[in-house]
């Protein structure tokens, strides 16, 4: 495992949910020795904050903002992807030593998702799969093998290319540019979830290539019930997830600036 992936690890735990608002309550406690009515108001608006983002419906203070800037692609996929030359799959973690499949590492729930929306993709365009994903948690078979046999497996779906070197998402974008670009593939089809799209977006353009988004698992969509509102791990893993993004894009549009993304291509249902 990279040191700098452990670090990288540590300060965004330290930084997202729920970790942050747990320093933030003892910073509070902390605080009421010489100041009890501001320790007070901190520590209490921590536990508030905690209480309303572990819930579905509070997430979506955090989610839906990010999710409105990405549009389901349209109905008519070969006509709103003409001139794409290949579908990029993005992944989102695997299992590792899964004992139902003999110890092998397999896919993560969420990288399935976007595995079948991606399948789904080609068979209606019948373009070629590149999967992205590389094994910043130092074991043997990268992320994006993981992806490329659940492909085969699971969803008898060919993949031509296996970028898996990357560490992170704009090593996604620039190590699949650089695949692709051998191939002389320039626009694409970028497949991953609504949350994970606007920063995926920005960093795929800024490599020179255009890009059709085609994001899944909309949380903003998803129905609520009495039970949103009440405090779940769902919840709070949305909140932290959205939290994580908007941090990542915030991070960096800091590094290189919000400029315009004129290569980027953005087709609506």
């Amino acid at each position: 495992m990279h040191a700098t992936f452990i670090i990288t690890k540590v300060v965004s735990a330290l930084l997202l949910l729920p970790a942050n608002l747990i320093l933030l309550c003892i910073a509070g406690m902390l605080l009421r020795r010489a100041y009890p009515s501001t320790g007070m108001v901190v520590s209490l608006t921590s536990l508030l904050l905690l209480a309303v983002l572990s819930t579905k419906a509070g997430a979506l203070l955090l989610v839906a903002p990010l999710e409105q800037r990405v549009l389901p692609l349209a109905v008519d996929v070969a006509g709103a992807t003409n001139g794409a030359q290949a579908i990029v799959i993005l992944g989102m973690g695997k299992l590792a030593n899964a004992p139902e499949y003999d110890g092998e590492d397999v896919a993560s729930y969420l990288t399935l998702a976007r595995l079948r929306y991606g399948a789904k993709m080609h068979r209606q365009t019948g373009l070629p799969i590149l999967v992205s994903g590389g094994m910043p948690d130092g074991s043997k078979m990268s992320e994006a093998a993981v992806m490329a046999r659940s492909l085969r497996e699971d969803f008898s779906t060919p993949v031509k290319w296996i970028e898996g070197a990357s560490d992170d998402t704009e090593q996604n974008a620039k190590f699949s540019a650089a695949i692709l670009a051998q191939a002389g593939v320039k626009k694409i089809i970028l497949v991953t979830d609504a949350l994970h799209m606007p920063r995926s977006q920005m960093m795929f353009a800024r490599t020179g290539l255009e890009v059709v988004i085609a994001p899944t698992v909309f949380f903003s969509r998803d129905r609520l019930t009495l039970l949103s509102f009440l405090p779940s791990g769902e919840g709070m893993r949305r909140s932290g997830y959205a939290l994580h993004e908007w941090l990542g894009v915030f991070w960096y549009k800091a590094r290189h600036g919000d400029s315009q993304q004129a290569g980027t291509v953005s087709v609506t249902r």
